[in-house]
Order: structure tokens, then sequence, then C-alpha cells
């Protein structure tokens, strides 16, 4: 028998979905708990931590913020302006 490890690379929103979780969990929160705590909605924290595409970037950030994380960007250093054009 073959040992095959399958590696997937996550989206940028499943990243931050699992990042989210990750973090909900060592707070010892759950789903409900964050919802209740950044009035809004149970479902958009499931839908959040399941990396849904569509999700609402002001809420996702107000959710990082009540979980102490914050968003971090910088640019990619091999794009240029050149690149862009």
């Amino acid at each position: 028998m073959s040992d095959h490890t399958t590696v997937r690379t996550l989206n940028p929103t499943e990243a931050v979905g699992a990042l989210v979780r990750q973090r909900r969990r060592a707070l010892a929160l759950t789903q409900a708990d964050v919802a209740r705590l950044g009035q809004t909605g149970q479902r958009f924290i499931v839908d959040l931590e399941r990396g849904k595409p569509t999700v609402q970037l002001h809420k996702v950030l107000a959710v990082m913020d009540l979980l102490g994380l914050e968003w971090v960007t910088q640019p990619k250093p091999e794009i240029s302006a050149g690149d862009l054009s």
C-alpha cells in the first residue's frame, strides 16, 4: 500500500477563514459567541470560516478585530508598475 498525501493550497478567503477559526478556538469561543459579540449572524461566521469568497470585507475586518487579529498587506516584490500596463 502506498502512502499518498494530497497537498491543497488554500485560496485567500479560505486562508483567512482558517485563521479566524483557529483564533476563535484558541479563545475558547463558539461561532455563536463571535456572532453575538460581533453583532452579526452566525451564518456569516460559518461562511467566513469556510472561506466563502463573497463575504463582506468590512464584516471580516470587524470580526478579525474582535478576535485580536489584524490585516496586513504589502506589495508583492515580483510586481512592478511596468507589469500593470
